[in-house]
């Protein structure tokens, strides 16, 4: 690979620059977290933001409980499937799937370093075979009529080679993807673990930067790593896109705020004790039907009262394993009892 610049790129057309916000703002997938629990909640904060779902294998869907993986309710809208998989037939057959099922987007996973990703030969592994993932985005981009997008680092292992990253997205480009995720990491595929490789390699955010430079055409998003307002605005200074990771779990109440400060929505804001009713009724209405009940659901709000008073009592109220098998309406009511307490009488700092 050489590092000369590629030949110049026309801008986004004055008409892609409404499909570019489409990818504004959205909510990355994240295994055992995205679920459609997680994204009811978070659907309740943002109506604008893009979802997606946790990584689901094409073998998953061709051989296992295909409702299971793509059930989904539709006020979860705009929200996209993320594929995992390194077969093209069966990626298209999968891809064609989640379309049938209703999603906006189908998403192939070239980002995750994880072992059990690596055995199955997909993931951040697809980066050293950029003609694959482009076999792949033309045949699911001609099985279904949404758009095909992809999720990627900027590098593997501690090559820091920007022609490589280049290289990648400008021959994936070429089958028609026109939409790049991209976490702006290396993804380290030997000596970390998938927890550490979203924080040991460096984030390079000027390369993500200089792919938007280099391939203007394109939408690039950004992920990695970004956790406030203040960092948001500077990556739109550069790319068309932010997408939120962990912090959109841990401090989801930061979601209520988006429509307004990235879609120029207007209306009513939302409360946190409005949202916290209406995931109580949401899972008093789904939670039976749940191996775990509603408690396997509250734990995606514990989150929901980060830096209020009393936010530490009500997640104890909450996650308490004793209260299970309770009606969550009354655990909805010890948790307030709880938060109204610490009002009156302010927690200690721990210590």
């Amino acid at each position: 690979m050489n590092d000369t610049a590629p030949s110049p790129q026309p801008p986004l057309p004055a008409g892609d620059h409404a499909r570019a916000a489409a990818w504004r703002l959205s909510v990355a997938p994240m295994m055992e977290w995205t679920d459609r629990h997680c994204r009811w909640l978070h659907r309740l904060l943002t109506r604008r933001a893009r979802l997606y779902t946790e990584m689901v294998t094409t073998g998953a869907l061709l051989h296992g409980d295909i409702a299971r993986h793509l059930a989904f309710d539709p006020v979860e809208h705009p929200v996209a499937l993320q594929l995992g998989g390194n077969d093209p037939r069966e990626l298209a057959v999968c891809a064609r799937m989640g379309e049938a099922w209703g999603y906006d987007e189908i998403n192939l996973n070239c980002g995750c370093p994880s072992p059990r990703v690596q055995r199955g030969a997909f993931g951040a592994c697809l980066m050293e075979h950029p003609r694959l993932v482009a076999d792949s985005m033309r045949a699911m981009r001609d099985a279904v009529r949404v758009p095909v997008t992809v999720k990627h680092r900027i590098g593997i292992d501690r090559v820091e080679d920007y022609g490589f990253v280049r290289d990648f997205v400008g021959t994936v480009a070429e089958a028609g993807c026109d939409v790049f995720i991209v976490h702006a990491r290396n993804a380290w595929l030997d000596g970390l673990s998938p927890a550490e490789n979203r924080t040991v390699p460096p984030l390079r955010y000027e390369v993500v930067h200089r792919l938007k430079r280099d391939f203007p055409h394109l939408v690039i998003v950004v992920n990695g790593g970004i956790t406030t307002d203040a960092q948001v605005a500077e990556q739109l200074r550069h790319v068309d896109g932010v997408m939120v990771g962990r912090e959109a779990y841990h401090n989801p109440w930061w979601l209520a705020a988006w429509d307004a400060s990235y879609f120029g929505a207007s209306g009513p804001a939302v409360d946190r004790d409005a949202v916290e009713a209406a995931m109580v009724d949401y899972m008093a209405r789904v939670g039976p039907a749940l191996p775990g009940g509603w408690y396997a659901i509250a734990r995606h709000m514990l989150g929901l009262r980060h830096g209020q008073p009393g936010a530490r009592r009500w997640r104890q109220v909450w996650s308490d394993h004793r209260l299970k098998r309770r009606p969550v309406h009354e655990v909805a009511a010890l948790a307030r009892e709880a938060l109204q307490a610490a009002a009156r009488t302010p927690e200690r700092p721990l210590a």
